[in-house]
C-alpha cells in the first residue's frame, strides 16, 4: 500500500505595519495598496498597525512600545507574518525578527515577489532575478545570523574562519557572479531592442508608448484599440483586473483605414514606493517609452488618488530618463467616476476603455499628434512608372484616381518624406 505523504499548506497570516512620516497627505492609500499587494500574492491581512513619527527608528523602524503592541498583536491573532510598507534595512529585519519572533518582510520584498510570478518573458524573469539577488546581496548576513561561526577571522585565511562566514562568502560571490551573468545577458538583450528602435526609425514609422500607474487599463485600451480597427486575432494582450497584469513589453502595429501606421507598446505599470533596483532592471524596458514619440499617459480617474498615481508615473519616468515626450493624458475608467465622457479637452480626453466609449476621439487625438507631417497634393505619374503608383497606393491614402492621356492623375494624402521622393510627379 502507498503511503501519501500528506503535505500542509502554510496560509500567510499578516499584520501591516506602517509609519506616517511627517503626515504624509498620501499615507492612508499607500496603506491600502500595500493590502492590495499582499492580497495579490493570496497573503490573509488580519490588521493593521500605524505609528505617526518625525523620522524613523534606525534600530527598528518603528518605536520600542510599538514593537511591544506588533508582538502582542501577533501572538493574539497567531499572524505568522509581518509587513512593512517601506524597504528596511538589513539591520531592522534582524532586530524585528528577533524581537516580534515572527518572519520580517518589507514592501520591497512583497513587490519583488510579485513581479517573480509575473514575469512570463526570458527578459522580464532576468530583470526580476537581478533586481531579487541585489536586495538579497546586502541582506546576506541576517540570512546566515543563525550560523554557528566558530573561530575568528584573524589569519584572514578560509580554514581560519567560521563555517557560518565560510558559508556567507560563498553564496556572497554566487549571488555577484550570478549578478554578473545578468547584467551581460541583459546587455546582450538591450541591444536587440536598440537595433530594433534604429529599424524604426529608419522606417519611420511612429512609435506611441501607453504608460501609467498599475491597472490603470493600458492593456485594456490597446486591446479595444485592436478591435476597432479588426486586428484583435492572435494579437490581444493580457488584461486583468489586478495588480502588475502586465510586465513584458507588448508592440502592435496598428494601421488605420486610411494606411497610416504607427507602432503602439505597453509597458509595465507603475506603483509608489517602486524598488529602485527594479527601476533600474527594467531600465532598458521602460526606454520605449524614452524614444516614443507620443506617450499616452492613462490614468484611472475613478480612483480618487489619481493626481497622487500620475505624480508617481512622472517621477519614474523622470528616473529613466523619459522626459519631453509630447503627451496624451488619458482618463480611463469615467464611466466609474461619475464624469462626462467621452470628451476631449487640449491634449486630455476622458473615456471608457471597457465600454468602448472616446477610442475614435483617442485615435483622433492621435493622428493630430504623430501624422502631422502628411500632405496632400495632386501627382501625375507616368504610365511606365507603375511601381510609384503601387507604393503610395500601399504606403499613402489615394482619395482620388484618374486615367490622363500622360499617365495617372491621384489625389494623395502621403508623408513629408514620400513627398520629397517623389516631388517631380507633383502637379499642384
Amino acid at each position: 500500500m502507498t503511503n501519501l505523504q500528506e503535505v500542509e499548506t502554510i496560509i500567510e497570516r499578516a499584520i501591516l505595519v506602517g509609519v506616517n512620516l511627517q503626515n504624509d497627505r498620501n499615507f492612508a492609500y499607500s496603506m491600502e495598496e500595500l493590502e492590495s499587494l499582499a492580497e495579490a500574492l493570496e497573503v490573509e491581512v488580519i490588521g493593521n498597525v500605524i505609528q505617526n513619527l518625525e523620522r524613523v527608528n534606525p534600530s527598528h523602524y518603528v518605536g520600542t512600545g510599538k514593537i511591544i503592541e506588533i508582538k502582542n498583536f501577533v501572538d493574539e491573532s497567531e499572524a505568522n507574518l509581518v509587513i512593512f510598507n517601506d524597504e528596511l534595512s538589513p539591520s531592522q529585519i534582524r532586530n524585528l525578527e528577533r524581537d516580534l519572533e515572527c518572519k520580517v518582510i518589507d514592501r520591497t520584498m512583497l513587490i519583488l515577489d510579485i513581479f517573480d510570478r509575473r514575469a512570463n518573458t526570458r527578459e522580464a524573469q532576468m530583470q526580476v532575478e537581478l533586481a531579487q539577488l541585489q536586495y538579497m546581496l546586502p541582506r546576506l548576513v541576517g540570512l546566515h545570523a543563525s550560523l554557528s561561526r566558530q573561530g575568528g577571522g584573524t589569519g584572514g585565511g578560509f580554514r581560519n574562519r567560521g563555517a557560518g562566514e565560510t558559508k556567507l562568502e560563498l553564496d556572497r560571490r554566487k549571488i555577484e557572479d550570478q549578478i554578473a551573468k545578468l547584467r551581460k545577458d541583459l546587455e546582450v538583450v538591450k541591444n536587440i531592442r536598440e537595433t530594433q528602435r534604429k529599424q524604426r526609425r529608419k522606417n519611420e514609422v511612429p512609435v506611441v508608448s501607453l504608460v501609467g500607474y498599475t491597472n490603470a487599463g493600458k492593456s485594456t485600451i490597446m486591446n479595444r484599440l485592436l478591435k476597432k480597427i479588426g486586428q484583435e486575432d492572435n494579437k490581444q494582450v493580457f488584461e486583468k483586473d489586478m495588480l502588475f497584469a502586465t510586465l513584458d513589453t507588448s508592440v502592435r502595429n496598428i494601421e488605420l483605414p486610411d494606411k497610416k501606421t504607427f507602432l503602439l507598446t505597453d509597458t509595465v505599470g507603475f506603483v509608489s514606493k517602486l524598488p529602485h533596483h527594479l527601476v533600474k532592471a527594467f531600465r532598458s524596458t521602460l526606454e520605449e517609452a524614452r524614444d516614443a514619440d507620443l506617450l499616452l499617459h492613462v490614468v484611472d480617474v475613478s480612483n480618487e488618488q489619481h493626481p497622487f498615481m500620475m505624480d508617481v508615473t512622472n517621477k519614474t519616468l523622470s528616473e529613466v530618463d523619459v522626459e519631453g515626450v509630447p503627451t496624451i493624458y488619458v482618463y480611463n475608467k469615467s464611466d466609474l467616476a461619475n464624469v462626462k465622457y467621452p470628451l476631449v479637452s487640449g491634449d486630455n480626453i476622458w473615456i471608457s476603455a471597457q465600454e468602448d466609449e472616446g477610442l475614435d476621439e483617442l485615435i483622433e487625438l492621435i493622428r493630430q499628434h504623430v501624422f502631422s507631417d502628411y500632405v496632400e497634393c495632386e501627382m501625375l505619374i507616368p504610365f511606365d512608372r507603375g511601381d510609384v503608383v503601387s507604393y503610395l497606393n500601399s504606403n499613402a491614402q489615394v482619395k482620388d484616381t484618374e486615367y490622363e492621356e500622360l499617365g495617372t492623375k491621384l489625389l494623395v494624402e502621403l508623408k513629408d518624406v514620400d513627398l520629397k521622393k517623389y516631388e517631380q510627379y507633383v502637379i499642384k
